[in-house]
C-alpha cells in the first residue's frame, strides 16, 4: 500500500503538490494512514485505559468577583498584560463550509461587525486599557487565510496581528487508496486544530514572543466571543502554576465534544467519541469550551506523539476517511487546572456559533458581552 500511496501522489499535478508542500503535508504520516485503512482492521479511536469521572477538587471556579484573592488575580493578570506577555491566539481555520462557504470570520457576528472587527476590537481595548496590545496571531488555513489577511489589510503587521496557516491533508477511500472527486483532483482537507502547536512553531511568531518575555497564550474560537482575555483568568493561570487552564461550562443535552475525565488516574479532556460504551459521558456534567491558556514555554516545548483520528465524511456522495487531531490533546501530556465558568450572561465565557441559525440567535448574547468587555461601545 505504501508504494501505491506514493505512485498516486506522484501523479498529482504540480501545482497541487506544491500546495500540499508548502501546507505542511507529511506524506510519511499519510502513508501510515493510508496503511492503516487498507489493513482491514476496524478503526478505534477509543482511547484505552479505565475512565473514570473527575474527582471533587478536579475542577474549581474563580474567587467571587470583588474579593481579596479575586483582586489578587487580577493584579497578577494586569501585570502580564501591561508587560505584553500574553498573546491571543484565534481559531479562524477549517475548510469555510458551516455557513454557506463564507469564512467565518469575516460574517457579521454582530450589525456591521465580522467576528474578525470584533477580535480586533478585543486587543484594541485591552490597550487603552492597560498601556500594551496583546498580540492577536490568526491560525487560519489554506481555505480561509487569503480572505482573513485581504480582510486585515494594513492591521496585518506580521507580529502584533498575524495570521499563520494550519496543515492541509488529503482523504482517503475507505480502503485507503488516494480519493479523487469526479473531476479527478484529490479532496483536500484541514486535518484539525491540534495543527496549532506545530503551526505557531512554523510560523516564526512562537519562539520569539517567549524570548521577549512572552508567558501565556489563550486560545479560542473564532466564534466564541465569549472567550476572550480576561485579567482574572490570566492571574488564575499564572498562579496555579501548571502548564495549561482549560475552561469548562455546565453541560446542555445538546453539547457533544470534550469533556474533563480521568484515564488510569490521569485527568484530561477527551471527546466524546473517543469514549468507549463501558463509561457513559452524561455522568460528567460540565463541557470543554475549547479555550484554553497555555504556558508559552512549555507549549513551545511540547513533545507529544499525536493520536490522529479518522473521521467518516462524505464527498459527492461517496464515503471518505479523513485523519483529524485535537488541540485538547495537550492536555493528556501537559498537567492541566479545570477552571469552571458561567455560559450565561454578561460574564459568559461560552457562545458558540456554528451555523447562521445559532448565529441569528446569539446575537443578543454577542452584543451583551461585547458591550460589558468594552469590545464595543
Amino acid at each position: 500500500m505504501g508504494t501505491t500511496i506514493e505512485a498516486q501522489l506522484a501523479k498529482l499535478p504540480k501545482d497541487v503538490s506544491a500546495t500540499l508542500q508548502s501546507q505542511g503535508f507529511d506524506t510519511a504520516r499519510f502513508r501510515a494512514q493510508a496503511e492503516r485503512l487498507a489493513s482491514g482492521v476496524p478503526v478505534d479511536n477509543h482511547v484505552k485505559g479505565r475512565i473514570t469521572p473527575p474527582e471533587l477538587g478536579d475542577i474549581v471556579k474563580l474567587p467571587a468577583n470583588g474579593t481579596a484573592e479575586y483582586e489578587r488575580l487580577v493584579a497578577l493578570g494586569s501585570e502580564a498584560l501591561k508587560k505584553g506577555q500574553v498573546a491571543l491566539v484565534v481559531l479562524a481555520g477549517g475548510m469555510a463550509t458551516r455557513m454557506g462557504g463564507v469564512v467565518k470570520a469575516l460574517v457579521d457576528a454582530l450589525p456591521g461587525k465580522s467576528f474578525l472587527d470584533l477580535r480586533l476590537a478585543e486587543v484594541t481595548a485591552l490597550e487603552r486599557r492597560f498601556g500594551s496590545r496583546p498580540p492577536l496571531w490568526l491560525m487560519t488555513s489554506q481555505a480561509t487565510d487569503e480572505k482573513i489577511r485581504q480582510a486585515l489589510g494594513a492591521a496585518h503587521d506580521g507580529r502584533l496581528v498575524a495570521t499563520f496557516t494550519q496543515f492541509l491533508s488529503l482523504r482517503l477511500t475507505p480502503k485507503g487508496d488516494l480519493f479523487l472527486d469526479s473531476q479527478g483532483l484529490p479532496s483536500e482537507h484541514a486535518p484539525g486544530h491540534g495543527d496549532l502547536p506545530e503551526a505557531l512553531v512554523k510560523s516564526g511568531l512562537f519562539a520569539p514572543f517567549v524570548e521577549r518575555g512572552g508567558k501565556v497564550l489563550m486560545v479560542t474560537n473564532i466564534d466564541n466571543m465569549g472567550g476572550t482575555l480576561d485579567p482574572a483568568i490570566i492571574g488564575f493561570h499564572l498562579d496555579h502554576g501548571m502548564p495549561v487552564t482549560s475552561e469548562v461550562v455546565d453541560k446542555l443535552e445538546a453539547d457533544r465534544g470534550g469533556i474533563p475525565v480521568r484515564v488510569d488516574g490521569k485527568l484530561m479532556v477527551l471527546e466524546e467519541f473517543r469514549i468507549p460504551p463501558s463509561f457513559d459521558p452524561s455522568t460528567v456534567r460540565v463541557f470543554n469550551t475549547n479555550v484554553f491558556h497555555f504556558g508559552a514555554k512549555e507549549l513551545l516545548e511540547l513533545d507529544l506523539e499525536w493520536t490522529f483520528f479518522a473521521v467518516s465524511k462524505k464527498v459527492e456522495g461517496a464515503p471518505v476517511v479523513q485523519f483529524e487531531r485535537l488541540v485538547n490533546e495537550v492536555t493528556s501530556v501537559l498537567s492541566t487546572r479545570y477552571l469552571h465558568m458561567p455560559r450565561i450572561g454578561p460574564d459568559s465565557r461560552f457562545l458558540p456559533v456554528k451555523d447562521n441559525e445559532e448565529l441569528s440567535q446569539r446575537q443578543g448574547e454577542i452584543e451583551l458581552v461585547a458591550r460589558a468587555r468594552g469590545i464595543i461601545e
